[in-house]
Parts: structure tokens; sequence; C-alpha cells
């Protein structure tokens, strides 16, 4: 009987314990800041860069250039496919030689090895033309948005592109695009 009381009171200073915890744990939560809408802001940075100086000199001709090579591309392999259907025609026809269709078929594959060679050069050196572009443009955005930001105006400046609702008012983008051009300008300048 005596156990049986002692266990008793081990569980009921055990709870009240665990109860007096639960208390305590409670009244030391830490404090939960508000964030109030002038904190947050967010930027359509793609409108941002199809809007851009940067974009409306530079990356339209680049894009341009781009287009124009594709293109030079193609027709360059469509005339070799048209020599290679043009020699298997006459072969075919026997108004070749087979000496004189070896020959023209080294040249063809000589033409279409130079023709690779120098596409590939080519394409390589437009890729990098882009990949300067692009890093050149994430640099005038991530400079503007410092400097819009400047003083921690906002706690959190977001990326549009994954955003689902927010209210016009925290929307910066027409701000960024003008300091992107801003520095821009400035940039053309030196």
């Amino acid at each position: 009987m005596k156990k049986i009381i002692f266990v008793a009171v081990i569980a009921l200073c055990g709870f009240t314990a665990c109860n007096n915890a639960a208390t305590t744990g409670t009244a030391t939560t830490t404090e939960t800041k508000t964030v109030v809408s002038s904190d947050l802001a967010y930027v359509q940075v793609e409108a941002v860069l199809a809007q851009c100086d940067l974009y409306l000199k530079e990356g339209v001709a680049l894009q341009e250039k781009t287009e124009k090579a594709q293109k030079s591309w193609a027709k360059k392999e469509q005339n070799l496919q048209y020599e290679v259907a043009q020699l298997q025609e006459k072969y075919k026809k026997g108004l070749i030689t087979s000496n004189d269709a070896a020959a023209r078929q080294k040249s063809i594959e000589t033409k279409a090895a130079t023709f690779q060679n120098n596409t590939q050069k080519e394409a390589r050196t437009i890729e990098e033309e882009n990949v300067v572009f692009t890093n050149r443009a994430q640099d005038y955005i991530q400079r503007a948005v410092k400097a819009v930001n400047e003083g921690s105006k906002y706690k959190m400046i977001v990326n549009a592109s994954s955003l689902i609702d927010a209210d016009t008012t925290l929307n910066i983008t027409s701000i960024i695009l003008a300091k992107v051009n801003e520095l821009y300008a400035e940039d053309s300048k030196e």
C-alpha cells in the first residue's frame, strides 16, 4: 500500500513539474516581428530586361546576330546536302566515273568538315557574347536593387516571376528599370 502511494506521489510531482515547465516555456517564447508592407517589394525582372536600354541597344543586335548566323548555317548545310544529292544522282545515272565521284565526295567531305569547324567556332563566340550580355544585365539589376535599397529601405525584394499574388503598390519594377537605365548611361559615357 505504501508503495502505491509513493508511486502516486512521484507521478503527481512529475505531472506538476511538466505543467510548470510548459507554462514557463510559453512565457519565454521569442517575439515575432510583424512585417509591414513597406518592408517588402517585388521586381518583374523579365520586364526590366526586356525594356532596359541595354537590351534595346545591345541585346536586340546580339539577338539579330544570333538569328542571322543560324540562318546562314542552315543555308550552308542545305547547300552541302544538295551537293551530296546531286553527286549521288549523277553517279547512279552513270554520268560520272567512280574516280570522279570519289574525288567530288572527298571535296564535299572537306567542305563539310570546314563548315562544321567554322560553325562551332562561330557558335562558341556567339554563346560567349550571350553569356557576357546576360552577366552584364544581371550586374545592372543587382546594382540597381542595391542602389534603390540603400539604407535598407526594404527588408525583402523578390523576383515577381515566382509571385502568385501581391498588391501592386509593392511593385518597384519601374524604379529598378529607371536605375538600370541610369547605370547603363553612366557606364556608356566612360
